[in-house]
C-alpha cells in the first residue's frame, strides 16, 4: 500500500489542488495516514481537524479523519470554522498535538487545500515534501484512533474577547463597525463575536456558501472591499473589516473609505503594543512599506524586516520572541497575549482595542501615515526553472555596485527615491515586483530600475497575473 500524489499539489505552505482533477478522497486519506505516522513516530497521538465552507470540505474531511485514525491518532472534530479556529483548537489544549484545516483558502471555489499544525509548530516546505515521500514509499502506522466531536465555537469566541479586557468601556461603546466574512469560513463565528462585542456592529455575508456569490473572499484586491465601502458609507460607520474564504487574513477600510492595507494595520497594532512593551521586536515582510519599518523604530520598537510567507514569520516570531508580526497579505499575527497564529476575528477585535487605547478614531490613524505612492503587488509569468534564477541574476549584477540592498527574500533595494523590490513567488512560477516612493516622478524611476534588471535577465512585467 502506498499512494503517489499529484506533483502540483504538495505546496511550500500547504496542501492544495483542483477537486476531481489533482486532489479527491484518497489524497486526503493518504494526508492523514502519512501526517499520522509522522506525528506518532515524535509521541503525538491526537489531531484536531476543523474545515471550511467549500462543497467539496465535508467530503475531504471524513477521509482525513479515516486516514489519521488508521495511523493510530485520535481525532477532535471541531467541523466547520475559520481556519484561527482550528489553529485555537491545536494551542489551547495540551493534549492536542497536532491539527489540519481542510480548506481551499482565497482560491477559486474548485480548489482544496489542507493548512497544518505539527506540536505546535507550522508544518510546511520540507515536512510537506517529506509527508510525500513517505506517502509514496507506504511507510505508515497501524493503528485504531478514535473520534470525537467538539464544539469550541463559544470558548474561541470568549478567548477573542477577552483582547479588550482593561480598555475603556465608554471609547469602545462609541464605536460603529462593519464586518464583512464574504460568505467564507468565519461567518457563523462573526455572528456569534458582534452579538458579544461592546458598540454597533453591521455585518454582511455571514451565510457560508462555498460558491461565494457575492464577491470573491480575498480582502487584499480593493474591488473586493466594494461592498463593505457601500455599507462604511451609507451607515457612516468609523471603520469596516473585511476576511479571507478561511479567516486567517484581514482586510480593513477607514470611516472614508480608503483601504488600509496590511503594513498599515500594522503601524496601527505596533503603535498599540509598544506603548506596554517598549523595545520589542516587530516583524514585517519584504513587501511591507518603509514608513512601517520607521513608525516602529519610532514608536520604540525593533524592527525586523523578514520573508514573505506565514510560516516563515511565524517560525521567525517563535526564534525571537517577537509579540506582534505581519504581512502585506492581511496576515497578522499576535502573541503578546494570544497565541501567535495569524487569526482575521482577533485582528479586527484588537483594531478596536488599539484605536480605544490611542484614543484616535482608525480614521485619524489612517490619515496620520506617511502620504507614500506605491506601485500594487506585480505578480508575472516567468518560466519556473528561471524564477529563482533570475533573481541571482539581479543580486550578482548589484553586488558589484553601490546599491544598497537587502537580500533577506528575492531583491529589495533602497535608493533616493524609495525602494523597490523583486521576488521569486514560493508557490507559483511567478516574480513579484513592487516600489515606493513619496513622489510619482521617483516611482517612475523605481519601476524602470526594475524593468531595466528584468530586462538584462531576458525577462519583461508582461500581463500582471492573480494570486
Amino acid at each position: 500500500m502506498s499512494h503517489e500524489f499529484d506533483p502540483t499539489v504538495l505546496r511550500e505552505y500547504d496542501i492544495r489542488g483542483i477537486i476531481g482533477e489533482t486532489l479527491g478522497a484518497d489524497d486526503a486519506r493518504a494526508i492523514g495516514r502519512t501526517f499520522g505516522s509522522m506525528l506518532r513516530k515524535e509521541g503525538g497521538s491526537k489531531v484536531a481537524v476543523g474545515y471550511d465552507g467549500r462543497v467539496s470540505s465535508p467530503m475531504l474531511e471524513h477521509a482525513l479523519v479515516e486516514g489519521l485514525n488508521s495511523a493510530g491518532c485520535d481525532v477532535v472534530r471541531v467541523g466547520l470554522g475559520a481556519t484561527p479556529m482550528l489553529y485555537y483548537a491545536e494551542a489551547s489544549d495540551d493534549e492536542i498535538d497536532g491539527g489540519i484545516q481542510i480548506t481551499g483558502s482565497h482560491n477559486p471555489p474548485n480548489y482544496n487545500g489542507f493548512k497544518m499544525v505539527f506540536q505546535g509548530r507550522p508544518f510546511f516546505g520540507s515536512d510537506i515534501q517529506e509527508l510525500g515521500r513517505l506517502s509514496a514509499a507506504g511507510e505508515w502506522a497501524d493503528g485504531a484512533g478514535e473520534v470525537e466531536d467538539r464544539d469550541i465555537l463559544d470558548e474561541y469566541i470568549a478567548r477573542m474577547v477577552s483582547a479588550l479586557d482593561g480598555v475603556d468601556t465608554a471609547a469602545l461603546e462609541g464605536m460603529r463597525v462593519g464586518w464583512d466574512a464574504g460568505n467564507g469560513a468565519a461567518g457563523p463565528a462573526l455572528e456569534k463575536l458582534v452579538a458579544r462585542l461592546p458598540g454597533e456592529h453591521h455585518v454582511l455575508f455571514t451565510e457560508v456558501d462555498g460558491n461565494f456569490p457575492n464577491h470573491h473572499p480575498d480582502p487584499t484586491v480593493e474591488e473586493n472591499l466594494a461592498d463593505l465601502r457601500k455599507l462604511v458609507s451609507a451607515k457612516s460607520l468609523d471603520f469596516g473589516v473585511a476576511f479571507d474564504g478561511d479567516g486567517d487574513r484581514i482586510g480593513a477600510i477607514d470611516g472614508e473609505g480608503r483601504v488600509i492595507w496590511g503594513d498599515q494595520l500594522l503601524m496601527i497594532y505596533a503603535e498599540d503594543l509598544l506603548q506596554s512593551r517598549k523595545g520589542a521586536t516587530i516583524i514585517a515582510d519584504v513587501k511591507a512599506s518603509r514608513a512601517l519599518y520607521d513608525h516602529i523604530a519610532a514608536c520604540g520598537g525593533e524592527p525586523l524586516m523578514w520573508k514573505t510567507g506565514h510560516s516563515l514569520i511565524k517560525s521567525k516570531m517563535k526564534e525571537t520572541g517577537s509579540p506582534l508580526a505581519g504581512e502585506m497579505s492581511g496576515h497578522v499575527f499576535f502573541a503578546d497575549e494570544y497565541y501567535g497564529f495569524d487569526d482575521a476575528l482577533y485582528a479586527g477585535v484588537r483594531l478596536m482595542a488599539s484605536a480605544a487605547r490611542l484614543g484616535k478614531s482608525v480614521t485619524q490613524l489612517r490619515s496620520d501615515m506617511p502620504q507614500m505612492i506605491n506601485t500594487p503587488e506585480m505578480r508575472f509569468q516567468v518560466d519556473e526553472s528561471r524564477k529563482f534564477a533570475a533573481i541571482d541574476e539581479v543580486k550578482e549584477r548589484l553586488s558589484g555596485t553601490d546599491a544598497d540592498v537587502n537580500g533577506t527574500d528575492g531583491v529589495r533595494v533602497n535608493t533616493a527615491d524609495g525602494w523597490w523590490l523583486l521576488r521569486a513567488s514560493n508557490t507559483q512560477d511567478v516574480l513579484v515586483a513592487r516600489a515606493e516612493s513619496d513622489s510619482e516622478e521617483g516611482l517612475e524611476r523605481l519601476v524602470g530600475q526594475i524593468d531595466e534588471q528584468l530586462a538584462l535577465s531576458g525577462l519583461e512585467r508582461g500581463e500582471s497575473v492573480g494570486h
